[in-house]
Order: structure tokens, then C-alpha cells, then sequence
């Protein structure tokens, strides 16, 4: 599918923001091009601060060993505990198996590397705190008795995936609660700037990124008008998802608009595996009674200005009702663990001001999942849905980079007859991750499972849609570091007319995408088949 970017970028603008044809104003921020010449990569800063902690391990070792015979066989001895400890410890075989190879590789520094980076206890304690915050929270969920009972009645499959989500992960599950689906960035970014507009109480917007341009600059003049007009505007963002993008002095000027912001786990002196730990999360809550939530980041090419992979497709939700709770009391949960402010959660329920009745689309459950509990609430609902599904699976992910346990879920519904159908972008986003997600293809497809390619470019969606009765849409891939790594979220749904229109997507991205054959996977070279296997080894620790 060929378009005119150029033409297609005026349009956009025209009709989305109301610029006609006069020149994009600048924000107060300053051009990017000058930020261009005064940024300096926090990226950069902690891969080289990382690299002196490595450096500084090695040098401390090379040192030693030349006078203390004992430092072999403490650092060894070390190593081997280091090892057997991985192997019994709760965690994802892949990512064990990844640190194992590590230790076992450098015997002499493999076991201290791994107490430095992942016991290192700033990550100890990031984990305690954001684990208590979790805990917390949930005093404030309503019970989901009679729904889930009413569920039940239904679909005892359904029923079943609704009562993990709730009695497992903490999350009820609603009705009362509308729902819009938006198959590209484009129509939600719409969408989400009518209801900024009409924001009259508060504001709390989560995202991963957030980066300088027409998206950026359209969403904060709206904030700095609420502001001003005593709105309560709240921003999280994630300090290395957005480190490549925002200037230091960010946080003083949204200050001085009045609007309250704080960045998520931010880069340190001291690295460790706590770095790993993003707020992969895109939320916004108005009001309290409207919510979004997808894939969809403020930085412009959501919105296709200006892709560098071509046609960019995401997907978002907008929930108006009871749902958006779950919503609120995410971005809240994450506000109090950065803040440590205590507050009465009461003043931001959804029917605090919204007082008319919200006509309910079926059942909706708006879920969270981190990696500071035993819960991979993600891959669970995803594994629930893919072993329940009696008909069909339909798949939209950026990456594909499993486990065992969902490559044998997809292998054996596909195996058992089930239609399983993944659609995977055309043109990546990131190359090294893409050759891992191709390396996955020949077990799948031999399987029987069917991939696709979207050929206009990039597929930054991540939902799931079975047998027209279930559906999930949210910021989760089907990769390590949101299943494992990452503070993630999405909305489940359950008897919605929306899951029609989101199988309907699904169908029409087909039409735009290229089947992955077998034959074409065997032609790959042996080269890069030996990439795509050192790759596909270290891709829990990437």
C-alpha cells in the first residue's frame, strides 16, 4: 500500500488540529533543533556508566588475582552459588537459562556481575516499595460478585479468565462502562483531545514515551489551558522511554505551567537490573468516569507524521463508566510510589462527577500487570485466551519473542485445529529485534500457525481476539520485557459489540499483509540463522 506521505501529513494536519496553512507554531520548550544541539543521551550515560561498573569488576579482579590465590576460589565458589541460586528461583527458565550461560562463560566475574546487577539492592528496594504500593491499592477495588456470577452464566471459558484476572491479579470486572475501539493512532488522538477539552476537575496522564512535536505540542496546550483554569493535571513519564526526547529543564517548565509531573525510575549512578524495569504503561483518566489506554505513546509518529517505517499501525480504547477505576487507581498506584503524597482516592471515583447512568457495552476488565509480584498477569491472559479458544486466535504484536509456555500454547491450538493467526510488521522498528521475532516463524508456521507481515510498515498494535466473545487491548507484546520486565496494562472484555470491530480490524490488516510461507524461512543463510540463534539466547536479558 503506497500513499503520499507528504500530502497525507498536510491533511492530517488540517483536519486534526486546525492548522490550515499557516506554520506549526514552536512550543515554549524550544525547537528541536536546538534541543538537538544541547541534548545529551541519558541512554548514553547509563550504557557508559554500566560499562565502567563492568570495567570497574574486571579491574578489581585482574588486580587481585596476581596476588590473592584464595580470589579464584571465593569468585568461583561464588559463581557456582550464583548459579544454583538462578536455577531454584522462581523465574522465567529463558531468563535463567540466559544468566546461566553469562556466569558459566566468565566463571571468575559471572557470579559477582549478577549479584551487582540484578541483586544490586537500589533494584531491592525499587521492588519493595512498588510491591507495597501495589498491595495497597487494591483495599480501594470494588467487589465483582454478581458480575463475575453473571459471567458464569454465559461462558464458564469466559468466566474463567475474568475470575483469574480479578481474584489472582486484583482487577474487577465491570459493566456500566462504554466502550470505543480506534483502529489507528490517528482517529484516538482525535478523539482524546475533544475529551482533554473537556476536563473540569483533574487530568492524569501515564506514558512511556512522550516527544517533542505536533502530537506533544497539541496535547500540552490544551493541559496548560486546564491548568490554568484550576484543572488538577498530573503527568507520569518513564525517564529512559523518554530520554531521548525530552530536555532537562522538562520537569521545571511543566511546573511552571502548573501542570504536577514526575519521571518513573530514573537513571542512577549506580546500574542495575532495576533500569529494566519501565513504566511501559500509555493511561490517561479525565474526570475519572473517561479512560484511554493501547499502544498509542505521544510522539508523532502514533499519529503517522512523519514515520520512519511507514505506515505506523496502532490501536487504542476508550472506556466511559464504572472501568475507568481500575484505570485511576493504576495511575494512582504509580503516582503515591513516586511521590510518596498521601491522598483521598474518594475525590477521583467515576461517579463522583458524572452523575448520569453510562450505557454498558457487555463486560469490561481494565487490568495492570508488574514485575514486583509472582504474577505474569500478561502472558497469563493471553495464555488463558489461547488455550480457550475453540474457533479461532487472531494476533497483533511489534514483536514476538516467547517463552516455551506460549509457543507451545500456539503450536497446540493451532495443532488442535484452531485458527491461530499472528500479524508481525513489515518494516521493523528495531532489526536485531526483529530477527529474533523471525526466528520464532518455522517452529510456529510448521505448527501450523499462521503469520503475516504488514507490508505498509510497522505494527506497534497489541491485541487479541477470539471466537467473537473475548478480546484484550492494551500495551503488552508478546516479547520478554513486557511480559516480564515492564509496568504494563490493557482492558479485557468480554460479550462487547467492540470485539466484532476489532476482529474486523484485524481482517481488513490482513488484506494489507503477506504470509510468512516455509519456504521462504529456508532460504534464510546460515549467517543469519547463527545471529538469529546468539540472539534468540540473550533475548531475556536485552
Amino acid at each position: 500500500m503506497k500513499t503520499n506521505n507528504c500530502t497525507w501529513e498536510k491533511e492530517l494536519k488540517k483536519v486534526v488540529f486546525g492548522m490550515g496553512k499557516t506554520k506549526t507554531k514552536q512550543s515554549n520548550i524550544g525547537s528541536m533543533d536546538k534541543f538537538k544541539q544541547v541534548f545529551v543521551s541519558k541512554v548514553l550515560i547509563l550504557f557508559l556508566l554500566l560499562v565502567l561498573q563492568v570495567a570497574v569488576i574486571f579491574l578489581f579482579y585482574a588486580i587481585l588475582k596476581e596476588y590473592i590465590f584464595s580470589w579464584r576460589v571465593f569468585a568461583l565458589l561464588l559463581s557456582v552459588f550464583a548459579v544454583l541460586y538462578i536455577i531454584n528461583k522462581k523465574e522465567n527458565p529463558a531468563y535463567k537459562l540466559a544468566w546461566v550461560v553469562v556466569i558459566l562463560a566468565a566463571p571468575l566475574v559471572g557470579g559477582i556481575l549478577y549479584i551487582e546487577l540484578a541483586g544490586n539492592r537500589t533494584r531491592l528496594k525499587f521492588i519493595e516499595e512498588a510491591l507495597e504500593n501495589h498491595l495497597n491499592t487494591f483495599k480501594y477495588m470494588p467487589k465483582d460478585d454478581e458480575n463475575q456470577k453473571e459471567i458464569k452464566e454465559l461462558s464458564k471459558s469466559a468466566s474463567a479468565q475474568a475470575t483469574y484476572i480479578s481474584k489472582t491479579a486484583g482487577y474487577p470486572v465491570y459493566k456500566n462502562t462504554g466502550i470505543k475501539y480506534f483502529p489507528l493512532g490517528e482517529d484516538n488522538f482525535a478523539t482524546l483531545i475533544e475529551e482533554l477539552e473537556k476536563a473540569k476537575h483533574f487530568i492524569f496522564m501515564e506514558y512511556f514515551i512522550i516527544k517533542q512535536g505536533i502530537m506533544w505540542e497539541k496535547v500540552l496546550v490544551v493541559l496548560k489551558k486546564k491548568a490554568k483554569e484550576g484543572v488538577d493535571v498530573r503527568l507520569i513519564y518513564d525517564d529512559l522511554g523518554c530520554a531521548m526526547w525530552l530536555p532537562s529543564r522538562f520537569i521545571k517548565e511543566m511546573t511552571g505551567y502548573g501542570i504536577k509531573v514526575v519521571p518513573f525510575n530514573p537513571a542512577h549512578l549506580i546500574v542495575s537490573t532495576r533500569h529494566n524495569n519501565r513504566d511501559h504503561r500509555k493511561i490517561t483518566v479525565i474526570d475519572g468516569y473517561v479512560g484511554f489506554t493501547g499502544g498509542i505513546n505521544l510522539a508523532d509518529e502514533y499519529i503517522n507524521i512523519g514515520s520512519k517505517f511507514g505506515h505506523w499501525k496502532d490501536t487504542g480504547i476508550m472506556l466511559k463508566g464504572e472501568a475507568v477505576w481500575n484505570l485511576t487507581l493504576m495511575f494512582l498506584q504509580t503516582w503515591k510510589m513516586l511521590t510518596k503524597e498521601e491522598e483521598d482516592y474518594s475525590k477521583f471515583t467515576p461517579m463522583k462527577y458524572k452523575k448520569t447512568p453510562i450505557y454498558s457495552d457487555g463486560y469490561v476488565l481494565p487490568y495492570g500487570d508488574t514485575p514486583v509480584d509472582d504474577e505474569i498477569v500478561g502472558e497469563n491472559i493471553y495464555l488463558n485466551m489461547i488455550n480457550k479458544a475453540k474457533h479461532y486466535v487472531y494476533i497483533m504484536t511489534p514483536y514476538l519473542i516467547i517463552d516455551n509456555e506460549m509457543i507451545t500454547a500456539l503450536t497446540l491450538a493451532a495443532k488442535s485445529g484452531i485458527d491461530v493467526k499472528i500479524i508481525t510488521p513489515g518494516v521493523p522498528d528495531k532489526k536485531l529485534v526483529y530477527m529474533v521475532t523471525q526466528s520464532y516463524y518455522y517452529e510456529l508456521i510448521s505448527a501450523g500457525v499462521k503469520i503475516y507481515q504488514y507490508t505498509p510498515g510497522f505494527v506497534h498494535a497489541k491485541t487479541v481476539v477470539m471466537d467473537d466473545t473475548v478480546a484484550t487491548v492494551g500495551t503488552i507484546n508478546f516479547d520478554y520485557r513486557s511480559l516480564y520486565l515492564h509496568f504494563e496494562c490493557g482492558v479485557w472484555m468480554f460479550n462487547s459489540g467492540t470485539i466484532y470491530e476489532i476482529k474486523e480490524d484485524f481482517k481488513h490488516t490482513l488484506t494489507l499483509c503477506d504470509e510468512v510461507t516455509l519456504e521462504e524461512i529456508q532460504k534464510t543463510s546460515g549467517l543469519k540463522r547463527l545471529g538469529q540463534s546468539l540472539l534468540k539466547l540473550a533475548a531475556p536479558l536485552l
